[in-house]
């Protein structure tokens, strides 16, 4: 009796979920359409499907498994919610979608007209409705053909000028024989043709302009195209415009158009600055080398974005525009630009004060103190202070009073320019190249156990070539690391593990860096996109060739020193690929690869502490403590005091993450990761096993968990839940999987495995 009540609520359950308890009298669900294609042999049957699935209107309730959580809530809040619970309710659901406000012959022409699009000219979709006692669907069936092909294209300009630009580029048009006709294809050539032409002078050309005559042929199945301009163009249209007069305003308010009173101005390279020159923010020189819209030069829409971009990219302005109007006085043909810069304040205060959660369970408050100065030395450079400072303890660690705190003073300041002591060609990037001089110094103190004192100084370049590469190069990075008031406890363990202490005593790092970034996570409308991050330093090399110059052999085994200091000497590279895949309903599954060695030599026996690979925390393997895992079958446990991490010469790292949406700005995340560190063969450590090709698949750790997230576009609070799958590296391969015995009922089991990783941003 009890199996049949079960089985009851349980049909009473999936009812309601189904959404179709509360229909109104003599209606039925629609649940969606199906397509069918007949006579569809010879041709792609998976695009025209797709195209015929997009022009199917409405779209039915979303349903899961049969279930309609969604029109659920809408229906049991009622037609006239009351409470703020059943108010929610019909906000967030969905109203049901009825067979009566389905029009399936409406929806066929527009099938026919979607497809005739793509070249199917002579289709006709029928569409015949299935009912059920409380729910309906309906299928249509188009009559298909092979789309007709392109035949030929040609050309009938009638404007002499315009004919010889555009024949001139035909080679790179997108309307090749062979090709399915498609109609998106033929308006994308026509703003490709609108495009070139912007950048030759013809200001107000526009793709309307342009007009491709079809002669198909029934017989062939094809189609030939002649691309003419339409009878009725304006002059304006076809008149090449140069660029006469250029007014720039560096200081422009709204408040101008009103005040449009008579100003000073100056003339730098024939362009015209309003103010004195004394009393301009930044020197007109600066400017000069951003703006790309020069007197007597032929209009280019190329140009125009590039000065749009260029002055926007130096930090300086909060809005730019660049307007542009006819001066018949001086003659036809003639564009005035006028450039109107309105400035950001001049100095910017920031505090922030943050408490920072780590995986190997520190805790603490974080405050954060900056100062930009923009434009310090009048030359749009940009001048940034800042102070940080923290404080962490280990909460729940009863044996040790661990605790440390730190500050770090930065002063950054950069150029928007390339500046060196040659002067090298200017490019046409749509982006301001910079330079970069940081000076940072950090103490860390590690209460009862050590202080480490860093500092840093940086000399670099960064620059775009477009929207999706960035390059950075840094040729002097010099840094010099110090620990002292060492304890007992922390010298004990530093003797106990050689490898460690060594890296913890060759800290001074002189080389430089490069690294290479292409990133299409920018372009929104892309279904696949990429991420590519190559990053490669060398240190220590000019050292060593001024000893062995001197006559000085230089080892490892008798480094030599910089005043007083062993410095390091070490090659290094790392590669970071990701692939993000975009769902129709803006879920994404995001993927990574990451791959680095690290290499010491000459002066070095081991890599410097913060030149190390790591695995483990929030933003790697999030089911183990941050730096915990490796390297290689080393158990990081052996340190008792919990305070230092052992890291490797060589890393692989793998993650997957599946992100959907929740409820607005909440997401959730299912994620697998995998990866170690490990050391190479020819570091003189014996801490677990080194990297060997034939084996390093059996010594990665794996974790996986799931994830919750605030996504508020400007900020990203993330909690990710995680668990090991396989660990224990210590142990032989037929024990390192721990999937049996997860038991989400034990305490312990959680205490032990249940990592909870709370972070800001996604994780990659």
């Amino acid at each position: 009796m009890k199996n049949y009540i079960f089985l009851i609520l349980i049909s009473l359950l999936l009812a309601a979920c189904s959404g179709t308890k509360h229909l109104p009298n003599g209606e039925k669900l629609y649940t969606g359409a199906e397509i069918k294609l007949e006579n569809a042999d010879k041709l792609n049957k998976k695009l025209v499907k797709a195209a015929a699935e997009g022009a199917v209107r409405p779209s039915p309730n979303k349903s899961y498994f049969g279930l309609r959580p969604k029109l659920w809530m809408y229906n049991i809040a009622g037609d006239e919610p009351k409470s703020k619970l059943k108010k929610w309710l019909k906000k967030t659901g969905e109203a049901p979608v009825l067979l009566s406000s389905v029009k399936p012959a409406v929806t066929a022409e527009i099938i026919d007209a979607q497809l005739f699009n793509m070249g199917i000219f002579k289709s006709f979709t029928e569409s015949k409705t299935i009912e059920k006692e409380l729910t309906a669907k309906v299928i249509y069936t188009s009559h298909v053909h092979k789309p007709y092909i392109v035949k030929d294209l040609s050309y009938d300009i009638s404007d002499d000028s315009l004919s010889r630009l555009i024949l001139s580029e035909k080679d790179k048009t997108l309307i090749k024989p062979g090709d399915n006709y498609n109609l998106d294809a033929l308006k994308t050539e026509r703003m490709r043709i609108d495009a070139f032409l912007k950048n030759k002078g013809y200001f107000y050309f526009n793709p309307d302009h342009l007009l491709f005559k079809a002669d198909t042929s029934n017989i062939n199945q094809d189609v030939s195209f002649k691309l003419t301009l339409k009878d009725s163009i304006p002059k304006d249209a076809l008149t090449v415009y140069h660029i006469n007069n250029v007014h720039i305003n560096q200081n422009y308010s709204l408040n101008e158009r009103r005040l449009r009173s008579a100003q000073d101005t100056i003339i730098v390279e024939n362009m015209v600055f309003f103010g004195k020159e004394e009393r301009m923010a930044i020197k007109p020189k600066v400017l000069v080398n951003s703006i790309y819209l020069h007197k007597n030069d032929v209009f280019s829409r190329q140009n125009h974005i590039i000065t749009l971009n260029r002055l926007m990219s130096m930090g300086n302005f909060k809005l730019v525009q660049v307007n542009f109007a006819e001066n018949n006085d001086s003659g036809p043909g003639l564009l005035d630009v006028n450039i109107l810069m309105t400035p950001m304040p001049k100095r910017t205060f920031r505090a922030e004060l943050d408490l920072v959660s780590k995986s190997n369970n520190y805790a603490g408050p974080r405050m954060n103190l900056s100062i930009l100065n923009r434009n310090t030395f009048s030359g749009a450079e940009l001048l940034n202070l800042n102070l940080a400072g923290s404080f962490e303890a280990q909460i729940g660690n009863k044996e040790e009073n661990l605790y440390s705190y730190s500050y770090n003073p930065q002063m950054e300041l950069t150029f928007p320019r390339f500046l060196l002591p040659f002067k090298i060609k200017s490019s046409s990037s749509f982006y301001v190249p910079k330079t970069r001089l940081l000076l940072s110094y950090n103490y860390l103190k590690r209460v009862n156990y050590f202080d480490m004192r860093t500092f840093q100084f940086v000399y670099g370049f960064k620059w775009k070539e477009n929207i999706r590469k960035e390059h950075e190069l840094n040729p002097i990075d010099i840094s010099y690391t110090k620990v002292g008031n060492q304890s007992d406890a922390f010298s004990t363990l530093l003797d106990s593990i050689p490898f460690l202490k060594k890296s913890y005593e060759e800290q001074f790092i002189a080389g430089g860096s490069y690294s290479f970034t292409y990133n299409e996570q920018m372009l929104t409308g892309k279904k696949l996109q990429s991420y590519f991050r190559l990053e490669s330093e060398l240190a220590g090399n000019v050292f060593s060739l001024a000893n062995r110059i001197g006559g000085v052999k230089v080892s490892s085994a008798n480094p030599s020193t910089i005043l007083g200091s062993i410095y390091s000497q070490y090659a290094k590279l790392s590669i970071d690929g990701r692939t993000y895949y975009n769902f129709k309903d803006k879920n994404k599954l995001a993927v990574r690869l990451f791959a680095g060695v690290a290499k010491p030599f000459g002066n070095s026996a081991v890599m410097p502490y913060s030149k190390q690979f790591f695995s483990g925390g929030p933003n790697s393997i999030r089911a183990f403590q941050i730096n915990s895992v490796g390297p290689g079958t080393y158990d990081q446990k052996t340190d008792t005091l919990g305070i230092v991490q052992i890291g490797g010469d060589i890393k692989l790292e793998m993650n997957a993450e599946y992100r959907f949406g929740i409820y607005r700005f909440f997401k959730g995340a299912l994620f697998v990761d995998a990866g170690n560190v490990w050391l190479q063969k020819s570091n003189p450590s014996n801490l677990g096993t080194p990297f060997q090709f034939s084996g390093f698949m059996k010594e990665l750790a794996v974790g996986a968990g799931v994830g919750m997230r605030i996504d508020v576009s400007f900020f990203i609070l993330r909690f990710d839940l995680a668990m090991p799958l396989r660990k224990k590296p210590e142990l032989e391969d037929n024990f390192r999987w721990v999937t049996n015995e997860i038991n989400f009922g034990s305490s312990a089991w959680r205490n032990d495995n249940l990592v909870l990783n709370v972070a800001i941003g996604y994780p990659f």
